[in-house]
């Protein structure tokens, strides 16, 4: 039997995501642009987060249909809670999927960077397509926020919190552009582009922004009461105004 290798799920809550996800929403909605369509299709939205950008993929298919996918049951909740009743909201891993019927396009945003199997991601995503069907995402890419999160290591190294990042292991998967290419083409798409482009953000509520999302599984991986010190730290090192140094992997590819 083969074992896939999967990153331990994290924390998240839907509601706070929703509300602070703008700078998110915004990056997402640059990608959406980038996809054609008639407003016929069937698009898959993959790790649909609260649905922002679901929402605006279903006001671009008057006519289609979306299928907006998490991992995050609490995600899912908050989709729910945002996009009209009766939408096709379902929790499953990317590395699981299967809808049961092919789709004409894919969009994700924000999201592939958190799975660590790019190899079996892609797979299961052409599997997923209609020939022909058209994968458009953005994630982050090789370099991404090694600035800021740079300057949150020396906080890091400092007592009480180095005892327990010492077991540390960054959740994340930060691909290049060229072996992104090599592994779309070898899961099966007949075209693929993919390259990086530095992205820099300024979140509206850095602190919680930086706590529920850039650093979240750092904050998370410390007791509860070392959470609130940690970030007080960490934003008396950081530089006004916070700049989060995105670099976003994006991806072309056809079925």
């Amino acid at each position: 039997m083969i074992t896939y290798k999967r990153m331990q799920q994290r924390d998240w809550d839907g509601k706070t995501y929703d509300r602070i996800s703008g700078t998110m929403e915004a990056l997402g909605l640059e990608v959406l642009d980038r996809l054609p369509l008639t407003g016929e299709e069937t698009v898959l939205d993959a790790g649909c987060g609260s649905g922002r950008i679901t929402q605006a993929l279903i006001d671009r298919l008057p006519r289609g249909r979306v299928i907006g996918v998490d991992q995050n049951e609490s995600m899912v909740a908050a989709a729910r809670e945002r996009l009209p009743a009766g939408t096709d909201l379902r929790v499953s891993d990317l590395l699981d999927l299967d809808l049961g019927e092919p789709v004409d396009a894919i969009l994700s945003t924000a999201t592939f960077h958190w799975i660590p199997d790019h190899e079996r991601l892609f797979a299961r995503l052409h599997a997923a397509l209609t020939p022909g069907g058209r994968l458009l995402a953005q994630c982050g890419g090789e370099g991404n926020i090694d600035v800021l999160r740079g300057q949150a290591h020396t906080v890091m190294a400092r007592e009480p919190y180095a005892a327990h990042f010492a077991s540390f292991a960054p959740p994340w998967n930060y691909a290049g552009a060229e072996v992104t290419r090599e592994r779309l083409l070898a899961a099966g798409f007949a075209q693929a582009q993919a390259w990086l482009v530095a992205a820099p953000r300024r979140p509206e509520e850095p602190r919680t922004f930086l706590s529920a999302i850039v650093l979240g599984p750092h904050v998370q991986h410390l007791p509860v009461e070392l959470r609130d010190p940690f970030m007080d730290e960490v934003m008396d090192v950081l530089e006004e105004p916070v700049t989060v140094d995105y670099v976003r992997l994006n991806i072309d590819a056809v079925a």
